[in-house]
């Protein structure tokens, strides 16, 4: 039974009832704010997300063949009902010009399956109305459609609700028993993108760490003054374009940019260094990029740490060495972990820069999501990317925020 002594009061109680009322009026000012974001950021976000699991261009465009299909079994001839239903929606579609969204979708399941929707419906269109219909027909205009690939593609394109695009962004798909299988190394591709945006996410955060802990430190340490003129180029390259910026690192990490050129007039290196269009080039841009997102959380919490801590651990005999481990980087973890997963979860979505400073090799997932919604307009497998990439930023941000929970415990 609750102890109703740890209870405590209601939050009006005691209070006259026009205090409710400006509490409640208070609350409702914040409606038109949270409908805003409802309608401009988060609708349009899960109308993104859906498009991942839906698949309505076979439904739409061949409407008897997908209600037809579904007694249909594999392995079997089609019936005459479905035949017949397949000769109808492809007479229909091709008189409503819908033929070619299907053709496109059913290409993605069989390839070549494009060019033969697009044969049967010119040719059904140009055929003598004695002619045979149906299954006859069908196959009198190609041979094709007496292979059992093709119908099975038809099914499992059917339904509006398909798992195909989630499926293939993790390098799996259906064969033709329906059990999902790994796709053939020779054509996996997502799972290694996926890897590869892991990979350098973490190198990037890494090298932000190394070089972001002591600028924050050393913030924190120098009088006001001369951590304000420092504070603000750390802030600088928050005024200049993101693309600006990695056009810039283009220019220098050339063949016969100004890098190249210093390092080979100090005597560095006698031949110049291929330090763009590989990943040498990504990281450093990257890091440049993102260097004030790991410095700037650090620094906000190192100013919260009193400077008598380390004078108290050094009269008790503590060194500095052991005193700044013992004493002072446990309170700073917090801030560490922000900019970690700040820096981490930012590089994760990263387009420009890769693209830019990047050879073919260090193309990560944004840029597939990119090219499938600008260049293939398939917003299936865009939106199954993206689905893959958030599912992931949500993962690492519950494991990180545990992580520094029991950190800050301790």
């Amino acid at each position: 039974m609750r102890d109703r002594g740890l209870v405590g009061p209601a939050p009006f109680a005691g209070r006259p009832w026009w205090t409710r009322a400006l509490h409640l009026g208070s609350a409702y000012l914040a409606l038109p704010l949270v409908a805003f974001l409802l309608a401009v950021f988060l609708l349009p976000i899960f109308s993104f997300l859906l498009q991942s699991v839906l698949s309505t261009e076979v439904r739409d465009g061949f409407p008897r063949v997908s209600a037809a299909i579904r007694d249909w079994r594999p392995g079997t001839p089609p019936s005459a009902a479905l035949s017949d239903a397949l000769v109808a929606d492809l007479q229909e579609s091709e008189r409503n010009q819908t033929v070619g969204k299907v053709a496109k979708r059913l290409n993605q399941e069989v390839t070549g399956f494009r060019s033969l929707i697009l044969k049967t419906s010119k040719r059904l269109e140009q055929r003598d109305p004695a002619a045979p219909s149906g299954m006859s027909a069908l196959l009198a205009i190609d041979p094709r459609w007496g292979e059992d690939a093709y119908w099975r593609a038809l099914r499992r394109a059917a339904p509006a609700v398909t798992d195909r695009y989630l499926l293939a962004a993790l390098d799996l798909e259906r064969n033709n028993a329906d059990a999902v299988v790994p796709v053939p190394r020779s054509e996996a591709l997502y799972l290694d993108v996926l890897g590869r945006t892991v990979a350098v996410s973490a190198v990037v955060t890494a090298c932000c760490l190394v070089l972001g802990y002591p600028i924050a430190f050393l913030l924190a340490q120098l009088p006001r003054r001369q951590s304000r003129w420092l504070a603000l180029f750390v802030l600088l390259p928050f005024w200049t374009s993101l693309l600006v910026r990695s056009t810039a690192w283009l220019v220098l990490l050339q063949r016969e940019g100004l890098i190249n050129d210093a390092l080979v007039w100090s005597g560095l290196t006698s031949h110049r260094l291929e330090l763009v269009h590989n990943r040498t080039g990504v990281l450093i841009a990257m890091v440049h990029v993102l260097l004030p997102f790991m410095i700037l959380p650090i620094f906000a919490v190192m100013k919260r740490v009193p400077d008598q801590q380390l004078a108290a651990a050094a009269s008790l005999g503590g060194g500095p060495v052991l005193a700044f481990r013992k004493v002072y980087f446990p309170q700073t973890l917090p801030g560490v972990g922000s900019g970690c997963a700040f820096v981490f979860i930012l590089a994760l979505g990263y387009y420009i820069t890769p693209a830019l400073v990047g050879g073919g090799n260090d193309q990560m997932i944004s840029y597939f999501i990119a090219n499938f919604v600008n260049e293939t307009v398939n917003w299936g497998m865009a939106s199954a990317l993206s689905m893959v990439l958030l599912a992931l930023v949500l993962f690492l941000f519950a494991v990180s925020h545990r992580t520094l929970l029991q950190s800050t415990a301790r």
